[in-house]
C-alpha cells in the first residue's frame, strides 16, 4: 500500500524526514556495532567500544521505533508494514533498504 496524495500533508513529510535520519542513524550505529565493536571486543579482547555503541544504538533504535511509528500513523500503513520496517533496524544493513523502499512512494508524490 503505497500513500496516496490525499496523505501526504506536511505532517506526513516531516514525519517522513525524520524517519529518514532515524534510519539512517541506527543503520550506522548497527554496522559500527556489529562491525567494528563486536570484533573488537571478541577478537582484540576490548569491550570498552561495545560497552559505549551498545547502549547508544539501543537508545537510538527506541527513537527509531517512535519516529517509524509516526511515520507509519501519519502515512496510514497496514500494522504489519509499520512491524516490518520497525524490525528493519534489527539487522545490519536492512534499515537502509527500508528507508529506501518505504519512503520512495512518499518521496515521488512530494515532487
Amino acid at each position: 500500500m503505497t500513500a496516496s496524495t490525499d496523505t501526504l500533508t506536511p505532517k506526513v513529510v516531516a514525519a517522513m524526514r525524520r524517519y529518514r535520519v532515524a534510519a539512517y542513524v541506527v543503520g550506522v550505529g548497527l554496522l559500527v556495532l556489529v562491525l567494528v565493536a563486536m570484533p573488537l571486543k571478541y577478537f582484540a579482547d576490548q569491550p570498552l567500544l561495545v560497552a559505549i555503541v551498545g547502549p547508544v544504538h539501543g537508545f537510538l533504535y527506541m527513537a527509531y521505533l517512535a519516529l517509524t511509528a509516526d511515520l507509519g500513523v501519519k502515512a496510514r500503513w497496514p500494522v504489519a508494514k509499520l512491524l516490518g520496517v520497525a524490525l528493519a533496524g534489527t539487522i545490519p544493513f536492512v534499515s537502509f533498504v527500508a528507508e529506501r523502499k518505504v519512503t520512495a512512494p512518499l518521496r515521488a508524490s512530494a515532487g
